[in-house]
């Protein structure tokens, strides 16, 4: 099931050395326990992110405090500004604005929640001059700035900076949206997990929506995928494919480099370079690793498909207006209607003939980046994703809103072989400033 989501997890406490301290034995059994929990399907949840910008001048960066002042509108709670629906409020390194739905027994529930919660920060943004932009990529030529002093993203900026710009592009000029579902029961949680997996380049094609950065068109229609792939491979590469995916990210987890190592201000948080979770646990750190450790550690690992109990999907870029509903609707149909996932299996089947590397640094996952559905074989699988998607709807009462909107987005998108990103293309390519309004296209 779903917890709440946490605001930061960065806000956890420091651990002391006092704590009793970890072993790889001890370690591993934790992560395969936690970040799989095992039961039938029963909650999902949804997180959209939104850059802001200028009504007036879109080019323009957006002074944190204008944003501060627009959420003072909105009910005061100890975690943040509270929402009619009960979402979670967070805001990104550079600006980008979250919201994380609660857990919800279905996705019409929870796709009218977040409806609900969206209109409200809308709204209070909008008495600010300000409104929301979805894109996987900021399309405006405007600086990019890092807003978070928290000791967490700076220890971030200097890992990132050892291997080129890309962890600085990701914490301050992307945004996404994450859909989560359960693992589901002890029979099926491996099933899940591969095919979720193999529905990860059809995600990044079919939604698509970050061809620009800095105002210029990248020669990709998801950007932001790009960026992702650019950085540390390891804690951004899928774990990998065979066998228990509990036992293969046990290990993923122990063998990613440590970001960050948490200390008592003001010492800033920086990693020794090099310095794996397994080295410290046999003694290469300045301390013996803790559980408190273990747990932050997992909090800065980005694979395409993270567990946290749940499933978190990560592939997805952000989508205008209301644009996230679509992806919530085609996920939960093809993971919780077994019909739908046997469909949704077979369409992707030709795409994973041989073993290419692990994702998302193969060739197609690149292909979905570049071409997302104008790749016919990609375009061939979206499609029957989506009409697997559309029947299991068709066999849920109360979806008719979802199934509508999933419909539509079929019909102008990957049934012409398009994406999102193509709207902000055929902009540029007319002379125009791409779309910036907070519509959604279907």
């Amino acid at each position: 099931m779903i917890p709440v989501h946490l605001q930061c997890t960065a806000d956890l406490p420091v651990p002391t050395p006092s704590v009793t301290p970890l072993t790889e034995a001890s370690a591993e059994t934790h992560l395969a326990g936690i970040c799989f929990k095992i039961g039938p399907p029963a909650l999902v949840g949804v997180e959209a992110e939104w850059f802001v910008h200028d009504t007036r001048c879109p080019e323009a960066p957006v002074d944190p405090a204008r944003t501060a002042a627009a959420l003072a509108a909105l009910p005061d709670h100890p975690d943040g500004p509270r929402f009619p629906a009960g979402s979670r409020f967070t805001r990104e390194p550079g600006g980008q604005v979250e919201l994380s739905s609660r857990p919800s027994p279905s996705p019409a529930d929870c796709a009218e929640d977040l409806r609900r919660d969206q209109a409200a920060l809308r709204t209070a943004l909008a008495a600010e001059g300000l409104r929301l932009t979805g894109t996987g990529t900021d399309p405006l030529r405007r600086e990019r700035r890092m807003l978070a002093e928290h000791p967490r993203y700076r220890a971030m900026e200097t890992f990132f900076d050892r291997s080129g710009p890309w962890g600085r592009i990701m914490m301050t000029g992307t945004a996404s949206v994450q859909v989560n579902v359960d693992a589901g029961t002890e029979p099926a949680v491996a099933a899940r997990w591969h095919l979720l997996h193999r529905l990860g380049p059809v995600l990044v094609a079919a939604f698509a929506n970050s061809p620009l950065l800095d105002g210029r068109p990248t020669g990709f229609r998801s950007s932001r995928q790009v960026v992702w792939s650019r950085m540390d491979p390891s804690r951004t590469l899928a774990p990998p494919a065979d066998g228990d995916p509990r036992e293969a990210w046990a290990r993923y987890v122990l063998d990613a480099e440590v970001l960050c190592v948490r200390r008592p201000d003001p010492v800033p948080w920086t990693a020794p370079a090099g310095l794996t979770f397994r080295d410290w646990l046999r003694g290469a750190g300045e301390r013996p690793a803790t559980l408190a450790d273990l747990e932050y550690h997992r909090t800065t690992l980005f694979p395409p498909v993270r567990p946290r109990g749940h499933l978190e999907l990560r592939m997805i870029d952000a989508q205008p207006g209301d644009g996230w509903l679509v992806p919530l609707a085609l996920v939960t149909a093809l993971l919780d209607d077994p019909e739908a996932a046997d469909a949704a299996s077979a369409a992707v089947e030709p795409l994973g003939r041989g073993k290419p590397p692990a994702a998302p640094r193969n060739s197609l996952w690149r292909r979905a980046a570049t071409h997302a559905t104008a790749d016919p074989e990609l375009r061939r699988a979206a499609l029957g994703c989506f009409a697997a998607a559309e029947r299991a709807l068709a066999r849920r009462p109360g979806t008719e809103p979802l199934r509508r909107a999933l419909t539509d987005y079929a019909e102008r998108y990957p049934a012409r072989g398009r994406c999102p990103a193509d709207d902000q293309l055929d902009a540029v390519r007319a002379g125009r400033r791409p779309a910036v309004e907070e519509d959604a296209p279907c």
